[in-house]
């Protein structure tokens, strides 16, 4: 049941996006991928830069990636190379890559947090038994990206999730494959989700000779 207008309760509640720039956040560029890391290395914040080299990676949403649990990303004494986890969104399962750079950084951050399988990898410090909330990765996200000299208004927790997929479609055009890394039911949301238009149809058209 959706809220009603003659609800006294919510007629002086602002809107979720009062005053903040809503739409498509940009991916990130490799120049840029590299800014945050050197800037958390520096920093020496491992925590957040195994978050944001596994949202990277991942390309989940913030809310699936926040979720996400040791069990998920460790077997034995090994980060493995490959996980899956069931979306919140869709209740469908998608797997994802863990590249030999994201696992280091991931085994540096679990060596150094602890904990069992069952624990989150990414804990509340509120709650330490509850997982980083979605509002806080936003808050995180907003800062890295300060740091490099970004803006926030141009990117987000989107942007993060957009970046690999975003360059593995510039590199082969593949829409199906980036569909199912994404994990969206339909091809027309990969198409939206990552803002394919005619010039980039235009472009792929005149790389493929007959």
């Amino acid at each position: 049941m959706g809220y009603s207008r003659f609800d006294p309760g919510i007629q002086s509640r602002p809107a979720w996006n009062a005053g903040k720039a809503v739409g498509t956040k940009r991916p990130l560029t490799q120049k840029q991928i590299w800014a945050v890391r050197f800037f958390l290395d520096r920093e020496g914040r491992l925590r957040d830069r195994a978050l944001f080299d596994l949202a990277i990676d991942s390309k989940l949403r913030g809310c699936d990636l926040v979720k996400i649990k040791i069990d998920d990303l460790v077997s034995g004494a090994e980060i493995r190379t490959r996980a899956i986890v069931i979306q919140q969104k869709t209740g469908r399962p998608v797997q994802f890559e863990l590249t030999a750079d994201v696992r280091a950084s991931l085994h540096a951050w679990l060596g150094c947090r602890g904990g069992t399988k069952s624990d989150y990898v990414f804990p509340s410090r509120v709650d330490r038994a509850g997982h980083l909330s979605t509002r806080q990765y936003a808050r995180l996200v907003d800062e890295w990206v300060d740091a490099i000299g970004l803006r926030r208004a141009e990117y987000g927790t989107h942007s993060l999730r957009r970046t690999k997929a975003s360059m593995i479609y510039k590199a082969t055009g593949n829409l199906r494959a980036i569909q199912i890394l994404l994990g969206h039911t339909k091809i027309e949301n990969t198409v939206r989700y990552l803002g394919v238009d005619i010039e980039d149809a235009l472009l792929l058209a005149e790389r493929t000779e007959i």
